[in-house]
């Protein structure tokens, strides 16, 4: 009886936390639910559960109501979320640079922003819109906005001009529906001064003053399952096609594999430790938001940065 109490002991211990990803279960997300498979929150002594983010259940939401004490974000959505009272952490930011795009058809004569002024262009809700709107407002663009969802069907049937992309997910989607690099205009947020920084890990400024034990265990627990998911793709895949399968989701393993393999280069390209924020890329980012009217105000690096690595 005595190795069945001690696993008991063992269990007991381990300290309750959830985790809200911003958006379904995708491969942009591959290194939590490898954690949790290959239980390395487990042996960090984290009971952890991932919840299935999206639309309706976002982040932001959630932490604040206490239903997760981690989630998701991108830079500037957290700096603006915590300029207006949500007082977000950074635990790790695990995507150092912008593969935002906003695509549209040359067909439709659309070649240059100017292009784009009076058009409807399809965006996806609060969590994914800063760098978008400061590119209007960069531009002097009024659009008609309309909400994107989990695929680009809207585009591809012709009821907007523009729809919003991520270089690893939305644009290999459009080629795969048969469309061809050269028929395209795409802008890159990152080459029109809008290099923000997106994926990290976040927990409550009052989470990290009361369990910083708990914050520092998700964190490097965090960082492990994306070294192994990098380490190990195939694995990492299966993984993650057990969440996409659980959630019924239109997407298929190589649409799976692209999304994966962009996602190591852009976490890895940089030759930064995996899950660093340096203080000049957080102004950087803040900046270009105040500029663009977004915030009122620059938090400061200290209160919104932890060193939980």
């Amino acid at each position: 009886m005595l190795p069945l109490a001690c696993g008991r002991t063992e269990a007991a211990a381990l300290q309750e936390a959830a985790l809200i990803p911003q958006w379904e279960p995708q491969a942009q997300f591959a290194g939590y639910y490898v954690a949790l498979a290959k239980g390395f929150y487990a042996a960090a002594g984290v009971d952890m559960r991932i919840l299935r983010g999206g639309p309706h259940d976002p982040p932001s939401v959630l932490m604040r109501q206490g239903r997760a004490q981690f989630g998701t974000f991108f830079l500037p959505t957290a700096i603006r979320e915590r300029a207006d009272g949500l007082p977000l952490v950074n635990l790790a930011q695990f995507v150092p640079h912008s593969n935002q795009l906003l695509v549209a058809k040359k067909a439709d004569g659309i070649r240059s922003p100017a292009d784009l002024d009076g058009r409807r262009v399809s965006l996806w809700g609060p969590e994914f819109r800063l760098a978008p709107e400061a590119f209007f407002r960069a531009h002097g663009l009024r659009v008609a906005e309309a909400p994107q969802g989990f695929t680009v069907d809207l585009f591809l049937r012709g009821g907007v001009a523009a729809c919003s992309a991520m270089a690893y997910n939305e644009y290999h989607a459009l080629l795969n529906s048969g469309l061809d690099p050269d028929e395209l205009t795409v802008f890159p947020m990152a080459d029109y001064g809008l290099d923000l920084p997106e994926d990290g890990l976040y927990t409550l400024e009052s989470t990290w003053r009361d369990q910083p034990q708990l914050c520092r265990a998700v964190t490097k627990a965090s960082i492990e399952g994306w070294r192994y998911a990098f380490a190990h793709p195939e694995e990492a895949l299966d993984i993650v096609m057990d969440q996409v399968t659980a959630a019924h989701l239109p997407t298929n393993r190589m649409h799976q594999q692209w999304m994966l393999d962009h996602l190591r280069q852009a976490m890895t390209g940089s030759g930064e430790p995996l899950g660093a924020l340096p203080q000049a890329r957080y102004e950087a980012t803040a900046e270009a938001l105040r500029q663009a009217g977004l915030i009122p105000a620059i938090p400061a690096y200290e209160a919104f940065h932890a060193d939980a690595r």
